[in-house]
């Protein structure tokens, strides 16, 4: 991990999560104790959540973001909540891209790109996701998909506060799967050569965040991976016990 680059360890609570889940997200707060001081926290609950965790959060570390956003800030979008009403509830980042997105939807790179700007344009930080599917892995198509999708996906004027980017294997998603160190490795390294060549000195700093069968018993070694500023965390964030273990594999 970069050492200049603070950590972020963020859950990603997917479509999980009742009334009562409000406790589990209390014990969070409650168990986070200097964990703050390593790494920044947050929470990305549904969207039926995100106003009453953003109002127990008050006072607290633990930030909360939305999982998706329409492109639209307003108008005749049925079902569809636009950045502004996620700002409005007190959310501070919207996840844009994930692969569960671009495959269930049909998300392109230029509707994520034109969400991650959504998210610029009501105040919050993008979380962008990138990943290979097992069969462009095992074609060795990884670095080219990355790289395609970096280019699509990351609107111009990319900076380091407003854009996070997260490599999410697809295969090694709520799969158990995991990839070597060295893989994330060398995918990380080529996503921070990206940042660089096309933003300057702020693709330096921007953050990249690994997700993929994140667990307590693996955080250790990959938040220790080159270039790995932290997390993005799918199933294990559904728990505190789970989710602060995890942040404490921060160095």
């Amino acid at each position: 991990m970069t050492d200049a680059i603070r950590p972020l360890i963020a859950g990603n609570w997917k479509m999980n999560g009742l009334k009562e889940s409000i406790g589990e997200f209390s014990q969070m707060m409650s168990g986070q104790g200097d964990l703050w001081r390593k790494a920044d926290l947050m929470i990305c609950p549904p969207a039926t959540l995100v106003m009453t965790l953003a109002v127990v959060a008050v006072g607290s570390k633990i930030q909360i973001g939305a999982q998706d956003c329409h492109a639209k800030a307003s108008g005749a979008h049925t079902g569809d909540l636009s950045a502004e009403m996620f700002a409005d509830l007190g959310a501070s980042a919207i996840i844009v891209g994930h692969s569960e997105r671009r495959a269930d939807h049909g998300e392109t790179d230029a509707v994520v790109r034109q969400k991650a700007q959504a998210a610029w344009r009501a105040g919050l930080v993008a979380i962008v996701c990138i990943g290979e599917t097992q069969a462009q892995r095992d074609a060795g198509q990884t670095l080219d998909v990355c790289g395609a999708q970096l280019a699509g996906s990351l609107p111009d004027g990319a900076t380091s506060t407003s854009v996070v980017v997260a490599y999410e294997p697809v295969w090694a998603i709520g799969t158990g799967l995991t990839p070597t160190a060295k893989d994330i490795e060398q995918v990380h390294a080529f996503i921070r050569e990206n940042l660089i060549q096309r933003f300057k000195g702020e693709g330096s700093k921007m953050r990249i965040l690994y997700g993929g069968s994140v667990k307590p018993s693996n955080a250790t070694e990959l938040m220790a991976v080159p270039n790995v500023n932290g997390a993005l965390v799918g199933g294990a964030s559904l728990k505190a016990t789970d989710f602060l273990a995890i942040a404490a594999g921060c160095p």
